[in-house]
């Protein structure tokens, strides 16, 4: 119970960061999406570049985040040997990274259609850089119980990066997607500045013979990481390489791209959970309690998520006007990117089974699995169906790793799920999701919000009468039970 309540409290902290952080980004799509007229194109652009550098950020970190959290939870190793090591790793993936890109610019950008704006490439690929060294030093404060500078560093970040896009494009006027790009650039680089202190405070120490155990823990995590982040931008990089209309691709993609902001708050939660769930799960893995914690943690995650996905369902003419109106024409595949979403969340609830028996191999099949399964729906459905392929691609990949990974994790290293309860809780989530889109499509504004708040609110009572009890909360248990 302790570790339970350990895990709320930090998935809140990390929560604010990620939530708060995501919810104030939001802002930056109405401004995007007002200033950059869909016809440009330029928000195509944006969505598409941003999908490259979330894969090659994967590549950079090369797995190190979770390795670290394993290694340094064993006595064996020193936490400060463990995080020089991997440092030492990044840091080098990193530098070769920034010689090739500025070495091959010219091929590099014409290849991928950027051929007279080989800056985008340039800029965005230090920002990358930047974000991978980072990474590192975020999970170490995450490994050593540490949210608030981690949730303190995030929102930094994040303040920055709005005052700069609402000076320039408010009140300079500069509407070019250029510097969407440049004040990434900007904030990246300053964020960098507050890690410095703290690295002259570690013992730095390289341990060759470590490091070649860390990459045979590490590489397999790569290869699922790859294929996950795949799962989350191949359709954004595919995306303009196979819809048939060229000039009206970024077009689409920009459309697509405003309205999966809505569905991200999917993965905001499942973000938040997994920074404070991660380092848990390895700290525990030695408990004889640990099963029936990780099949609980399954459950309430779900919960919520599902919650979610109904507020934002049930929501959704109060949260349209979040993007342009001229873009809210592809607001029907934000159900269905959610789902995709939660599907992802699972999945890494189920991940942890191979994770803990240094069995990653097993994730990286799964996720190829599924990166194959997205891969096949978009190229073949694209350029019939636009990014309406892209939303379902999204579900048949994640569906298909979550399954295979929850069939072959209770053969191999079972845990018990508490399936009746989560299929009940499907069951009334899409019951609910049904009635709020039959009220959205026969009824007034005003009256079919009334029936999907209502229906959210009962919900809610079903998850207090069944599952989290009033008289179990932090500061309201105690009042409801003295009142008892």
């Amino acid at each position: 119970m302790a570790n339970l309540k350990s895990l709320v409290k930090d998935t809140a902290i990390y929560g604010l960061s990620s939530i708060v952080g995501r919810f104030l980004n939001y802002l930056l799509v109405p401004l995007y999406t007002h200033y950059m007229p869909k016809a440009s194109g330029d928000y195509g652009v944006s969505t598409n570049i941003y999908a490259y550098t979330a894969l090659i950020l994967v590549l950079l970190t090369f797995g190190m985040e979770t390795t670290l959290f394993r290694f340094a939870n064993d006595e064996r190793h020193k936490p400060d040997t463990v995080f020089s090591t991997v440092m030492a790793v990044v840091g080098s993936l990193t530098l070769v990274f920034l010689l090739l890109i500025f070495g091959f610019i010219t091929p590099i950008s014409n290849s991928l259609g950027y051929a007279e704006h080989p800056d985008y490439l340039l800029m965005m690929a230090v920002v990358v850089a930047l974000d991978a060294l980072q990474a590192i030093p975020f999970s170490y404060l995450r490994f050593q119980k540490r949210p608030i500078r981690f949730a303190s560093l995030k929102m930094l970040f994040i303040v920055l990066n709005i005052g700069l896009n609402v000076l320039y494009f408010v009140w300079l006027g500069k509407t070019s997607v250029f510097y969407v790009f440049f004040i990434n650039l900007l904030c990246t680089g300053f964020i960098t500045f507050f890690f410095i202190p703290g690295l002259f405070s570690i013992k730095w120490q390289f341990d060759g013979k470590l490091l070649k155990q860390m990459l045979g823990y590490s590489w397999p995590i790569l290869v699922l990481g790859i294929a996950g982040i795949l799962n989350q931008v191949a359709d954004k990089i595919i995306f303009p390489l196979v819809y048939p209309d060229e000039a009206e691709a970024n077009v689409q993609l920009g459309i697509y791209g405003s309205c999966v902001k809505i569905a991200m708050i999917m993965a905001m939660i499942t973000q938040a959970f997994r920074y404070a769930y991660e380092p848990i799960v390895f700290a525990k893995s030695k408990d004889a309690d640990k099963t029936e914690y990780y099949a609980s943690a399954m459950k309430y995650f779900l919960i919520f998520t599902l919650l979610a996905f109904l507020c934002v369902v049930g929501w959704m003419p109060i949260l349209q006007h979040i993007i342009g109106e001229e873009y809210r024409e592809g607001l029907g595949v934000v159900p269905i990117v959610m789902a995709a979403e939660i599907m992802m969340g699972v999945y890494f609830n189920l991940s942890f089974w191979y994770k803990l028996i240094d069995k990653t191999i097993y994730g990286a099949w799964f996720s190829l699995a599924g990166c194959l399964v997205l891969f096949a729906v978009n190229i073949i459905f694209i350029p019939k169906y636009g990014y309406w392929a892209c939303a379902w691609g999204g579900v048949a990949g994640y569906g298909t790793a979550m399954v295979l990974s929850y069939i072959v994790g209770q053969i191999k290293n079972p845990i018990p799920y508490p399936m009746k309860d989560i299929v009940f809780y499907v069951i009334k989530t899409f019951a609910a999701f049904c009635v709020m889109y039959w009220a959205q499509n026969n009824l007034s504004e005003w009256a079919s919000l009334t029936v999907c708040t209502l229906l959210i609110l009962a919900f809610i009572g079903n998850i207090i009468k069944c599952d989290l009890p009033l008289s179990s909360l932090p500061v309201i248990g105690k009042k409801f039970r003295k009142t008892k």
